[in-house]
């Protein structure tokens, strides 16, 4: 039996001036290649869930986000093969930098009426609906 078999996962939705989203898409050597997702990535041993999104959007996108921009906004859970995932999704408006897609295949703003129609991991699209009423 595993130890823990929850993964804390952070995402972040970056909104531009006219309510969009940042939404990456899945590179093809990936699980789940070609979906659209909220950029971020796993909190490790040590971290705070700010303090891994701050590493992970700087990683994946080249951006700097500050801590104290990121507003908790919702969270999704869901089954990954033999481990539970627990994602926690935030909101920024403020960053520095232009996002590019270092780990990933595309970037797209998408407004969360666009995003219902795009493909989006299984913890990603229940979100859409959560977010809409905060942006």
């Amino acid at each position: 039996m595993q130890k823990n078999p929850t993964i804390t996962v952070v995402a972040v939705a970056l909104v531009d001036g006219e309510k969009r989203v940042l939404l990456q898409q899945r590179a093809a050597d990936r699980a789940m290649a070609g979906l659209w997702e909220f950029p971020g990535g796993k909190v490790e041993d040590g971290e705070t869930p700010e303090g891994a999104l701050v590493r992970e959007i700087e990683e994946e996108l080249g951006i700097a986000l500050d801590p104290a921009a990121l507003v908790p906004s919702c969270f999704a859970s869901a089954t990954l093969g033999d481990r539970h995932m627990v994602l926690l999704l935030y909101l920024c408006r403020q960053w520095r930098g232009e996002p590019a897609p270092l780990d990933a295949a595309a970037l797209r703003w998408a407004t969360t009426a666009e995003m219902r129609g795009l493909p989006m991991p299984p913890a990603d699209a229940p979100l859409i609906l959560l977010l809409e009423g905060q942006l």
